[in-house]
């Protein structure tokens, strides 16, 4: 075998040209192939982070009703729909996946929030426990955080984010100032952000509807609070932070089952919780993306039966050429195995190394579109060794008629080839 891999080496370095022209329609179709697949892979990364973020694999339920969220300023339209308290964390913990539960309530596009004559109407107000800063991976940048005392006594306080803080404050220190939240005051004693920056590449109009939706910002106060504000008890929305982005859909499921399993409402009434998974949205837009991409990866193999068939096509001229060469051999006795792996030794060598090489240039042909198309570099190791193991099969598909020839022809003819 050694012996066969030498004078195959020695044939192709006698030839580099033309084993070079040989070998480009492999080196074009792996290289595609791997560009195409690291492509498919940090775009689906950049989708998945765009959506989730990074780090905060939170799923929110929401009670919905007839398809839109339930209207939670009338108490009648909500009937049997009880107001979830701390005990059902436990629960809601031994979900797989499920690390941390909190319970909150929601409002969005509130018009009754002032600072002074300022108005924020585009702002949420959130009613928050004592878990819901580390489920949905915030920190207090300045000030301070909901104390216990702050939640057993309905303290009047609240806590911004910083587009709230940009908007109603200007830039100004925020802490100590007092909001207006239904003609109510709430005292600010803290500013709040994400734990983990993340800034969404935002290429559409719907993208940056999508990352703008809470364009006044988000004020919290503490849930037992949340009373003085809208009177009366509401429904709690809940959010779970799973352990990874793998486990968000099955938690999603699981918290929703859950939590409509305590629900008492009338048969047709269309009221349930929903988790709000950006997962599975996320799922929806990579498999587009991939089954899009997975025609270009069927046109881009067409390069390697193209190459495949010029490995044939030289291998039958390296065959002609060295007739005289094999007569030689088997009139001093070499039998039809050696003549046949001699020839299919140079062909696998010569699809062997247009893979290698075209394995380099696929993942610089990734790094190049990585760069110009603004997504994650993706190397896909198990490309590269399939790449690599399908050039191989190339060569003894295509080396196998050249090499069955060379070993069928009869000695005294090949020696009186000219």
């Amino acid at each position: 075998m050694l012996e066969n891999i030498r004078i195959s080496l020695r044939g192709i370095w006698s030839h580099k040209m033309r084993s070079f022209l040989t070998m480009l329609g492999i080196i074009i179709g792996i290289a595609a192939i791997i560009a195409i697949v690291s492509t498919i892979m940090g775009t689906n990364e950049q989708i998945k982070n765009n959506l989730i973020g990074q780090g905060n694999n939170t799923v929110e339920a929401t009670l919905m009703q007839d398809g839109w969220e339930a209207d939670l300023s009338s108490s009648s339209s909500l009937a049997g729909v009880p107001v979830f308290d701390q005990s059902i964390i436990e629960e809601i913990l031994e979900i797989d996946g499920a690390e941390k539960a909190s319970l909150y309530h929601k409002r969005d596009w509130v018009d009754s929030l002032f600072y002074l004559n300022t108005s924020l109407s585009g702002a949420s107000i959130v009613g928050i426990d004592e878990n819901y800063l580390d489920c949905a991976g915030l920190t207090v940048s300045r000030g301070r955080g909901f104390s216990a005392h702050d939640h057993v006594s309905n303290a009047k306080v609240a806590l911004i984010d910083q587009t709230a803080c940009d908007n109603a404050f200007g830039g100004k220190d925020p802490l100590g100032k007092s909001l207006e939240i239904n003609k109510e005051p709430f005292t600010v004693v803290g500013v709040v952000t994400m734990r983990s920056a993340f800034e969404p590449t935002i290429n559409s109009i719907s993208d940056y509807e999508l990352y703008t939706q809470d364009s006044g910002g988000k004020v919290y106060i503490p849930d037992r609070s949340w009373p003085i504000v809208f009177r009366f008890d509401e429904p709690v929305s809940v959010m779970v932070r799973a352990a990874s982005t793998d486990d968000m859909a099955p938690v999603g499921r699981d918290l929703a089952n859950l939590l409509n399993g305590k629900l008492s409402v009338k048969e047709g009434s269309k009221i349930s919780y929903q988790s709000s998974n950006l997962a599975e949205d996320a799922a929806q837009l990579q498999q587009l993306a991939s089954s899009t991409n997975a025609m270009l990866i069927g046109i881009a193999s067409i390069s390697l039966l193209v190459g495949g068939i010029g490995v044939m096509n030289i291998m039958l001229v390296s065959v002609t050429e060295r007739t005289r060469e094999i007569g030689l051999k088997k009139a001093l006795g070499a039998p039809r195995r050696t003549i046949m792996m001699q020839f299919l030794t140079e062909a696998v060598l010569l699809s062997l190394i247009g893979g290698i090489v075209g394995v380099v240039v696929g993942i610089v042909l990734s790094h190049v579109i990585a760069a110009v198309a603004g997504v994650p570099v993706m190397i896909s190791g198990l490309a590269i060794l399939v790449a690599v193991g399908f050039s191989m099969a190339v060569g003894i598909i295509f080396g196998l008629v050249p090499s069955l020839k060379a070993s069928e022809l009869n000695p005294i003819d090949a020696l009186r080839y000219e």
